[in-house]
């Protein structure tokens, strides 16, 4: 991918969305951050989601979906339960609060400012992705709460990595003794063994 910065995708913005469908059987849902609308006449959205998604699938089948919009408030149990497992062998709802749009699907309760009901019409074959080309059919607004932005989750949702400090000293071969301080003195003997400084070793 020549001249191609990878990192100047990230400076796009993007909002964050639990696409729910059903498949017959039982409620599924997603993470998705690749909602938009595409007209106002007629009035069309555009969702697109990896073919490797039991969603897309259940799409692709149904020709429907709901893409509830999270808001800021929603926690990052939200993320983990609907985005880092997949529908194929788990059941996403089984211990989340939710209600029915007109469509029949799943509407969450919390943590969502707006819910929008979709008709497929179009579909387009991205390669990796599929882009489905939606009518609304419904459109309710659920709260005014600020909406969940890719940004905003990984700056204020998202559990930052834990960063143990680096241990700085010294270790004495012989007898395992550790001085800590990140400069040993060239004098200094261990306290236990007898050995200088020079065999002892940084960790």
């Amino acid at each position: 991918m020549a001249n191609c910065d990878l990192s100047a995708f990230f400076k796009i913005g993007y909002g964050l969305y639990v696409i729910t469908t059903n498949d017959g059987k039982r409620d599924n849902g997603m993470i998705c951050n690749t909602v938009v609308q595409v007209t106002i006449e007629p009035l069309r959205i555009a969702v697109t989601i990896n073919k490797g998604n039991y969603t897309h699938d259940v799409v692709r089948e149904t020709g429907r979906m709901n893409v509830n919009v999270l808001a800021e408030s929603a926690p990052f149990a939200v993320f983990q339960n609907f985005g880092f497992r997949s529908g194929r062998d788990a059941d996403k709802f089984e211990d989340v609060a939710f209600s029915r749009s007109e469509n029949g699907l799943a509407v969450l309760e919390k943590d969502c400012n707006a819910v929008f009901s979709l008709t497929v019409e179009q579909y387009i074959d991205l390669g990796s992705h599929g882009m489905f080309i939606c009518a609304v059919t419904e459109a309710r607004t659920l709260s005014d709460a600020a909406s969940m932005t890719y940004a905003y989750y990984h700056a204020s949702v998202k559990p930052k990595p834990e960063t143990k400090p680096k241990a700085k000293g010294w270790i004495c071969p012989i007898c395992g003794y550790i001085y800590e301080g990140e400069d040993l003195p060239p004098d200094f003997i261990c306290p236990i063994c007898k050995h200088p400084a020079s065999e002892f070793q940084p960790i």
